[in-house]
């Protein structure tokens, strides 16, 4: 009767470390599932953002033609962004792609036919509506980063994390260096 009874309870013991580990376990999984999610929002938007970038830079091109180097750096800045693959890596090309078309946008004051062109206000609007949701989908993804790092590193979960090789994420910012504005003067 006595060995039954320790036997349930060494039983009941090892259940509830099980549902802990379990528990702990798909805690993690769905915490990095979400840091993913918020990510793929901000390629998403990344992307709507660079493929708006060639009808802008056509029709930069039809009024100031002769503002090449300008077009040529955010023409490379866009094409960085889209070869990106790491989140460190997508982050920094964003960043050169923002301080390029503040560079670009800096240009057309010079323009007023420009700056009045229908195609021009239209992709500005839709430009700046983009760059709105941009800025968003990274506070939703450091937020699901956060939540995920501080998940890992608390206990028990931390146990689990390092037990099935979970790492931190990457917070999505640039490098110090990238954030740098260029000087423009004309």
């Amino acid at each position: 009767m006595k060995n039954s009874k320790i036997g349930l309870i060494i039983i009941a013991v090892i259940a509830v470390i099980a549902i802990i580990l379990i528990g702990g376990y798909n805690s993690i999984i769905s915490a990095s599932e979400e840091v993913e999610n918020k990510f793929s929002t901000i390629d998403t938007q990344l992307q709507r953002r660079a493929d708006l970038i060639p009808n802008l830079v056509n029709t930069v091109k039809g009024y100031a033609n002769q503002e090449k180097e300008i077009i040529n750096t955010v023409t490379t800045a866009r094409e960085k962004l889209v070869g990106a693959n790491s989140v460190t890596a997508k982050a920094e090309a964003d960043q050169e792609l923002t301080n390029a078309l503040s560079r670009l946008l800096v240009v057309v004051e010079n323009y007023p036919e420009l700056k009045s062109s229908q195609n021009f206000i239209q992709l500005s609007d839709e430009l700046a509506g983009t760059e709105n949701r941009i800025a968003t989908a990274r506070r939703d993804y450091n937020e699901a980063v956060k939540t995920y790092n501080l998940k890992i590193k608390k206990f028990p979960s931390n146990v689990m994390a390092n037990m099935f090789g979970f790492g931190e994420k990457q917070y999505f910012e640039a490098s110090e260096e990238s954030k740098n504005v260029p000087n423009v003067q004309f």
